[in-house]
């Protein structure tokens, strides 16, 4: 059994900032220039350029999403950020290749550590590209791709082309339209027919600018029977102005293939974090996210899975804790498409101080489909008076061939059970602590060890200043 001791976890982990000097800068504003020097910088083919206009002008053309988060989401000024920087280096294979303020960086953050102890893979990005990119040796011999989503449009386009913006297409929302005009850097992955990834493959992203938007572009393939487990980190120091994160993730799990992909966020309080992630699953597959969602100014961000095979399975594993002046709007999306396929959402929230949190969720089965079923659970958990905890299921069933269960329970720490806990030498903090980590420990032993023990000790960290 592996030391939990070994692993470091303090509140300002990702809480800290390195001058650093940028090679490529698209300037601050949003228009027809920027989208251009960016492919300009990457020296993309012109259907890729053709790409990100026509996306600009979807995105300059939809309206913020009026129904929800509105108030939040004024607060954007899209004029204001950078959306584009980067050293100009190419992705290195070993550590010791990357730039020194970087290499700090990653260093700090302890993701070289992590590489050696327990991954396949690490790809490390720094603003807006990889700075680190690296699989081990025998996963290439059986052909599996895990490289850059910049590096893999230039080396892998017959695959990439094929899969890219198919599961979200440009038009789905206002952010994603805002992604495809200025995406960089994200991670591309293939795994070929019946290839099983052991260790899971990770990414870190790491926003270390001022006034930035990063714009990452996940692609992850699964070809049949294959299986891969991906695992992504994110952290961003805190800064007196606004942070955009608005990233766009596509997972096709084709005949038979599993992906697993969890996600841990620790975003500083001035970030905006605005998410489009969604995957197809074929015959037979199984698409799992893991998702927890820990700091943030607004969290927007609804895992989906169109369930397009028969037997197919999607599931929705999602924790959130929203603190004083943040708002944590999650959910899922579960859309079957074919008879026998099977859904599941689990999602369980915490609010602190005047934390908000909100569970939005649709399942749709429509009547012409045999033998469907979905289970969905939403439970909220406040911590203080003035907490506030929203949910919105959108389940729609037609006919009488499948099956639908929703449950949904909203409760208060109790003072008896903090108050017996405190007789027993636990401090306020502490009692709250354990409280909460039971609440959520159901959901917790999924993940990895490594992301378990750190999801436990930022949840113990977060406990510390609610009370009172």
């Amino acid at each position: 059994m592996k030391n939990e001791n070994a692993i470091n976890i303090d509140r300002e982990k990702g809480n800290f900032h390195y001058d650093t000097t940028y090679e490529f800068d698209a300037g601050i504003g949003l228009n027809e220039r920027v989208v251009n020097y960016i492919a300009d910088v990457k020296e993309e083919d012109d259907w890729v350029r053709a790409f990100r206009l026509k996306a600009l002008k979807i995105f300059n053309g939809k309206p913020l999403p009026t129904h929800w988060a509105t108030k939040d989401l004024e607060n954007i000024h899209f004029d204001k950020f950078r959306y584009y920087l980067s050293k100009g280096q190419q992705p290195s294979r070993t550590w010791d290749e990357v730039p020194d303020d970087v290499k700090e960086t990653f260093e700090r953050l302890g993701i070289p550590e992590q590489e050696r102890a327990f991954l396949a893979g690490v790809e490390a990005q720094f603003d807006s590209e990889a700075a680190y990119s690296r699989m081990k040796e025998d996963l290439a011999k059986d052909g599996v791709i895990f490289v850059g989503s910049t590096e893999g449009l230039k080396r892998h386009p017959e695959i990439f082309r094929k899969f890219f913006a198919k599961v979200i297409p440009i038009a789905d929302n206002k952010f994603s339209a805002l992604n495809s005009a200025v995406f960089s850097g994200g991670s591309f992955i293939y795994v070929p027919p019946g290839v099983k990834v052991k260790q899971p493959l990770q990414a870190y992203f790491r926003i270390n600018a001022e006034s930035f938007g990063q714009f990452e572009r996940t692609l992850i393939i699964a070809d049949e029977g294959a299986e891969v487990t991906y695992m992504e980190g994110c952290t961003a120091p805190k800064f007196e102005t606004t942070t955009l994160h608005s990233a766009v993730v596509e997972l096709i799990a084709l005949k038979g293939a599993k992906i697993q992909y969890i996600t841990v966020q620790n975003w500083s309080s001035n970030v905006f974090n605005l998410v489009t992630k969604r995957a197809r699953a074929e015959e037979e597959a199984e698409v799992k996210w893991i998702d927890c969602n820990i700091g943030s100014r607004l969290t927007m961000k609804y895992p989906g899975v169109i369930l397009k095979g028969r037997r197919a399975r999607g599931e929705v594993l999602s924790i959130a804790l929203a603190g004083d002046g943040q708002h944590q709007d999650t959910g899922a999306k579960m859309i079957h498409a074919a008879d026998e396929t099977t859904s599941n959402i689990i999602a369980k929230s915490i609010s602190l101080g005047e934390g908000r949190s909100t569970y939005r969720g649709q399942v749709h089965i429509p009547r012409r489909l045999r033998g469907c079923r979905n289970n969905t659970e939403c439970d909220a958990l406040l911590i203080n008076a003035n907490s506030r905890t929203d949910t919105y299921p959108a389940i729609t069933v037609r006919g009488n061939h499948n099956s639908v269960q929703h449950e949904a329970s909203v409760s208060k720490v109790s003072a008896e059970q903090i108050f017996y806990l405190m007789q027993r030498g636990m401090s306020e903090g502490e009692a709250m602590s354990l409280a909460v980590n039971g609440f959520v420990n159901d959901l917790v032993k999924q993940f990895p060890m490594e992301y378990s023990v750190e999801l436990k000790r930022l949840i113990d960290l977060e406990m510390e200043g609610s009370v009172g």
